[in-house]
């Protein structure tokens, strides 16, 4: 089957999940606070829990230096381990209130509190049917971003632009996941009814305007366009779009 057929197929099974997920993770809720020293998260993308948290970080708009720990993996494992006392994710590290914190229930009511000053919303709450619909949703992917695999360790983190529940987005972050690639997320959720719908379809057709000084507007400025994933590597200089691009980027440039 043709590469270009079985990535649609890879996209089409992120949908399902996201449509699992009832679409948390794809829009604003509230401006946070931006933290003066960067939010730290060890996780791993198929994990039900990190996710939940990931969502949150999109809702408010929050970024993080990702370090991912997928099952198998040796190159951040023994330091969230070391951080946080016991093996477990999703661990949050804020240098900012000396706070670390397991759990993801906790970690959102943290989060919400500190940079947002508010309760957590009942849509991003704890209750069983978010947490079994988000388990299938992670089986539905078929265990990507679950398993480590073989690759070169970058010098400096990466950067994504991402929201959570981008289906393409997600493939991006389940290799990074996979490889073990530090990245800085940098979360550009929807901030209006003209960004709903895919880049080339929004419901609002035709130019797009993105709300003047916010995280999209800065992001369309810097790059011309309102398109996730967006990746730019400092180690090489490579910016890119497309996430069968940046896949096969990410394969050829650290895997092994």
């Amino acid at each position: 089957m043709p590469n270009t057929i079985l990535h649609q197929l890879n996209v089409l099974g992120s949908v399902v999940a996201s449509s699992l997920n009832i679409w948390r993770g794809t829009s604003l809720i509230t401006e946070a606070e931006k933290p003066k020293i960067p939010l730290k998260l060890y996780e791993f993308e198929s994990c039900p829990y990190c996710r939940a948290v990931r969502e949150v970080l999109t809702a408010l708009h929050l970024d993080a230096t990702i370090f991912p720990c997928p099952k198998n993996g040796t190159r951040f494992r023994p330091e969230a381990e070391q951080l946080g006392g016991k093996l477990l994710f999703p661990l949050l590290v804020d240098a900012n209130t000396q706070t670390v914190k397991h759990e993801s229930e906790d970690i959102i009511a943290y989060l919400f509190r500190t940079y947002a000053r508010q309760d957590v919303p009942a849509y991003y709450k704890n209750y069983f049917l978010k947490n079994h619909l988000s388990t299938i949703a992670s089986a539905v992917r078929g265990g990507a971003g679950t398993f480590a695999h073989p690759s070169k360790a970058p010098e400096k983190p990466l950067h994504l632009w991402s929201f959570e529940s981008s289906p393409y987005s997600r493939l991006v972050r389940e290799r990074l996941c996979e490889l073990e690639l530090p990245y800085i997320l940098h979360n550009v959720g929807k901030e209006q009814w003209q960004d709903l719908g895919p880049a080339a379809l929004r419901l609002k057709p035709g130019k797009y305007e993105p709300i003047s000084g916010g995280k999209r507007d800065q992001h369309f400025g810097r790059t011309g366009h309102m398109q996730v994933p967006y990746l730019e590597d400092p180690n090489t200089g490579m910016s890119l779009l497309e996430s069968d691009k940046i896949l096969e980027y990410l394969d050829t440039n650290y895997g092994k």
